[in-house]
């Protein structure tokens, strides 16, 4: 890991960008920390760090009040990374499906999701061994983000993840119904309800698909972006009841 800028924020929270080989991407930790804080990884929408990034360094910023250091990395085919193969072709298929007023078939969804959750996992473990050799970084580490997909792979292949605040909103591939059952750790799930490019049903049916015996559906009015201030206190809270 290698550490390319270095900035503290006016809260006092220490921001560094890093690379670690070709992935970019972000750590944030506590001014002040009296122990090496526990862990909490940022995953972004496949938009870009620096498009998400004021959506991240808030979500960050709250995490630090609690005590917890974050990190986000920038998935594979975003901002400046190469295209994942048949990426382009999968996101013109959705398109054209949306455009139409048809559902989105499950081969679409498929070649649009399957290969961003094969690469990216594999690079958020990577990234997860770089950032608990760091001195101010100890355990337990929750998981926090959208492409849910990505989150329920991450639950189920990585034992160093203790608790999961899941974004409901991305399509979720056939194949992932069957990994989320085999789920065991606390999850939070954030749904909007009124999510103009969420498939509610599928959002409601991958909830009861998922193993935990402890999980919490908290679901709320509103778009995408529109998740309420007090939805995202209380992921928070699960955090803290969770990983402290």
């Amino acid at each position: 890991m290698h550490f390319t800028s270095e900035r503290r924020l006016d809260d006092g929270v220490l921001e560094r960008e890093f690379t670690l080989g070709e992935i970019p991407g972000i750590l944030w930790t506590p001014g002040a920390p009296a122990a090496p804080a526990p862990l909490i990884l940022l995953s972004p929408p496949p938009l870009g760090l620096r498009q998400t990034y004021p959506r991240l360094v808030a979500r960050a910023r709250q995490a630090a009040a609690d005590g917890f250091a974050t990190a986000t990395i920038e998935l594979p085919g975003s901002g400046s990374r190469p295209r994942l193969p048949g990426a382009e072709q999968a996101v013109t298929d959705l398109r054209r499906a949306l455009d139409a007023g048809e559902r989105v078939s499950d081969e679409v969804i498929d070649a649009l999701v399957l290969p961003l959750v094969d690469q990216a996992v594999p690079e958020w473990q990577t990234t997860l061994d770089a950032l608990l050799a760091l001195p101010e970084i100890g355990g337990p580490v929750g998981y926090s983000g959208g492409v849910i997909s990505i989150g329920i792979r991450l639950a189920v292949v990585d034992p160093r993840i203790s608790a999961a605040v899941l974004f409901a909103g991305s399509y979720v591939p056939r194949a992932m119904f069957e990994e989320a059952r085999q789920v065991s750790i606390p999850l939070h799930v954030l749904l909007q309800w009124d999510d103009e490019g969420n498939d509610r049903q599928a959002a409601l049916n991958l909830f009861d698909a998922f193993g935990s015996k402890e999980k919490t559906l908290n679901a709320n009015m509103g778009g995408h972006t529109g998740v309420p201030q007090f939805a995202g206190d209380a992921a928070a809270q699960f955090f803290t009841r969770h990983l402290r």
